[in-house]
């Protein structure tokens, strides 16, 4: 299904696309020349050929969520809409870690002016990976279209409220196109991922475009499939502490130890690193968060977590400790800023926040 374009919506596709391609290059050589074989397709207007190879592909490795994604995109390149919006659901079922298909699921319902259900895909984004921008923006785009029609509907009804005129006036010069030759800046890709910032420019014969933009491929984040034999592992490389010596010593021996049993699978370590007054996401009852942890964690071949740039700070009871976690499972790849928030406990630091980004 083909959509008509919307100027403001086309220069967010136009930059999204880029990210997507640009992105799918990292990670293994094999996946990158796939990758590169279907941006090369792409920009020669081949769409049908870009198609046909990434298919061939997922023929040797269908489960793949790279190559899935991938599919998704040509397909969104080809305006095939219906068949973009199957794969990324089916990824979001098979892959709820991963926030790429959740964003690109919006920017497939925002151009079908289906706002609400664009917004409920950015957020679910966002509770994946909290630090996700990408996902931020977009949303905060959807809301001001959502604006708009809450706007304009008002003034429908009621056309002497001379307090929404100045509002409908000032969401519309947001939503306005850029000034013709200034293209809308892209932003930066994931620490991991931050290769070759222009290597493809979207095929000419791009779908209509949407109020959110399309994001790179879970490739950019996801290694290829590791063996299931394989075992966990963590590690970390701390930083100097300000905090005192002792205090600093063993708040970072309790995120390392918390980081061990996250990559073996010892749940019961694992659980026990969290205090009894933890917030759990959402303010979920601690039962149902658990049983979540527990089915990803254990769902897991393989994991592994590194911390680095470990910094942590003391203050008597209470402790924090901010760090960078690179966290690799099967065919996931994400690295993150991460922040936990400890208070003392006998003579153990437990966790009782852990937050995302920053």
């Amino acid at each position: 299904m083909n959509v008509n374009p919307n100027p403001m919506l086309t220069r967010f596709l136009r930059r999204a696309s880029l990210s997507v391609l640009v992105l799918a290059l990292a990670g293994p050589y094999a996946w990158a020349d796939e990758a590169s074989d279907v941006t090369q397709l792409l920009r020669a207007g081949k769409s049908s050929e870009a198609l046909a190879r990434v298919d061939q592909a997922l023929t040797a490795k269908p489960g793949d969520p790279r190559l899935r994604f991938l599919k998704g995109v040509v397909l969104t390149e080809m305006g095939k809409t219906a068949d973009a919006i199957n794969v990324f659901v089916k990824l979001t079922e098979d892959y709820p870690e991963l926030p790429e298909p959740y964003n690109n699921l919006a920017v497939l319902y925002a151009a079908q002016n289906q706002y609400d259900k664009a917004r409920a895909a950015l957020e679910m984004a966002i509770r994946t990976n909290p630090s996700y921008a990408t996902a931020h923006e977009n949303l905060g785009d959807v809301y001001a279209r959502l604006a708009s029609q809450a706007y304009s509907k008002a003034l429908q009804l009621d056309a002497s409220n001379t307090a929404v005129q100045p509002k409908l006036a000032l969401i519309r010069e947001l939503l306005a196109p850029a000034p013709k030759g200034a293209a809308a800046p892209a932003k930066q890709p994931p620490a991991s991922a931050k290769t070759a910032s222009a290597a493809a420019k979207p095929a000419p014969a791009a779908p209509a475009a949407s109020a959110v933009a399309p994001v790179p491929a879970p490739a950019a984040s996801a290694a290829a499939k590791t063996a299931p034999a394989a075992t966990g592992s963590a590690s970390t490389a701390a930083a100097p502490s300000a905090a005192p010596a002792p205090e600093a010593r063993a708040v970072e021996a309790a995120v390392r130890a918390w980081a061990t049993a996250w990559a073996s699978k010892d749940l019961g370590k694992y659980f026990s690193a969290y205090a009894p007054q933890f917030e759990t996401p959402g303010k979920k009852p601690r039962k149902s968060w658990e049983e979540e942890r527990r089915s990803r964690i254990l769902g897991k071949s393989r994991i592994e977590v590194r911390i680095e740039d470990l910094k942590v700070s003391v203050d008597g009871s209470k402790a924090s400790a901010q760090f960078r976690q690179d966290y690799r499972a099967d065919g996931l790849h994400v690295t993150s800023r991460k922040r936990l928030d400890l208070v003392k406990s006998g003579d153990r630091w437990l966790i009782v926040r852990e937050t995302t980004g920053g």
